[in-house]
């Protein structure tokens, strides 16, 4: 016989919500919730910020590969004429 196991089967409904929610209040008071609260929302808020300063931060570096990509092959491409023009004045000299 097969029984199909719940996709949430793990998230608590609304009774073992309200268990949890009096073990809260027993464990830190009625007045600390909040204040728990709120500094998990400023926690939450300083992660996100942080989180969004790395991916810029990492953005900017792949964009920044990209230009120093471009200026190194016309570095390369600059150093091989000054080295061509080099090598004809040389032969030239010599005639």
């Amino acid at each position: 016989m097969l029984t199909s196991l719940p996709l949430f089967g793990a998230i608590p409904g609304g009774p073992e919500m309200l268990i949890i929610l009096l073990v809260l209040v027993l464990l830190f008071g009625a007045n600390k919730i909040p204040k728990l609260a709120r500094s998990t929302g400023q926690a939450m808020g300083e992660f996100k910020k942080g989180r969004e300063q790395v991916e810029d931060e990492l953005q900017e570096m792949q964009e920044g590969e990209g230009d120093e990509d471009e200026i190194a092959a016309d570095s390369t491409v600059d150093s091989t004429v000054d080295s061509t023009d080099d090598a004809v004045e040389t032969e030239t000299e010599k005639n």
